[in-house]
């Protein structure tokens, strides 16, 4: 990452001659200082996807103008596209049940500035974690949920991400599943993670399921949320190979050092605009 602050263009479009070329000249007609530049061509939706870092004190005016000077650009080329400043420090809402991996891993990132963020709070449907997270400074909401209570309890988990101005939403081992209404309204906004590389051990005990099938491959899928469960666009994942010496109990914990690690890594994509997504197409300019 580089010192200096800079900004992050990124887009896609339908696929054509030219966009680098009209991109690019717009950066040069301001005298923008381009650090990092990645462009990818999905050949099967013929889709071009972008992402460009801009050195912020070569453009001599603010994002506000910035927005709308490119917007005629981006019209012309049918783009879905955004700009992001490095300074502005996104604000990450966690969320978790009674597994607490996850939850110490992105607390610890967070202070030791690895994950340059602000954690507004963090909300539970169960109070384990009130002491740790507040020992930490940071605001606990327990907002408990039952098969009588759900529509109240997303409402509330609702108010809480808009009131404390939530750029994204962490499920850290949330083991509730989030509302339809609510994944249609934040698209891009909720990242889960998976425990399971393999989508055919679903449900409870994942890793009994594999343990009993024999498998030689574990990980996690860190992906958005949709309203298809588990189905969402992925953002990364990862794997360790184990062997019939390993127990349940081994392949459990493999499964949450994977797990915080793809967690963390694919956050860190999402915070950095690395990922751009088109349909339930992902790409990831690591």
């Amino acid at each position: 990452m580089h010192t200096q602050r800079f900004y992050t263009l990124t887009a896609s479009c339908p696929d054509r001659s030219g966009i680098v070329a009209r991109v690019s000249g717009f950066l040069a007609q301001h005298g923008g200082w381009i650090f990092e530049s990645n462009m990818h061509t999905d050949h099967d939706t013929q889709r071009y996807f972008l992402r460009i870092e801009i050195r912020a004190d070569s453009i001599p005016f603010m994002l506000a103008e910035f927005r709308e000077r490119f917007r005629p650009i981006a019209a012309e080329l049918n783009m879905d596209w955004k700009i992001s400043d490095s300074t502005v420090k996104k604000r990450v809402v966690l969320m978790v049940s009674k597994q607490e991996h996850c939850l110490y891993d992105l607390i610890g990132r967070w202070q030791s500035k690895e994950l340059d963020i602000e954690i507004p709070c963090v909300i539970s449907n169960h109070e384990t974690f009130r002491g740790l997270v507040e020992w930490h400074g940071i605001p606990f909401h327990h907002v408990p949920v039952t098969a009588d209570n759900k529509p109240a309890a997303y409402a509330e988990v609702r108010r809480i991400f808009d009131e404390v101005r939530g750029d994204v939403m962490v499920l850290a081992r949330y083991m509730q599943i989030i509302p339809p209404d609510m994944c249609r309204d934040y698209p891009g906004q909720i990242i889960n993670i998976h425990h399971s590389f393999l989508p055919s051990f679903v449900g409870a005990k994942p890793y009994h399921q594999a343990h009993t099938r024999g498998v030689k491959l574990i990980g996690a899928t860190c992906h958005y949320v949709t309203e298809e469960l588990d189905q969402g666009p992925i953002i990364d994942q990862d794997v360790i190979r184990v062997d019939h010496s390993d127990s349940v109990e081994d392949m459990v914990r493999y499964g949450k050092d994977i797990e915080k690690a793809v967690l963390a890594r694919g956050l860190r994509y999402h915070l950095e605009d690395r990922v751009l997504v088109h349909g339930n197409k992902t790409v990831v300019f690591r």
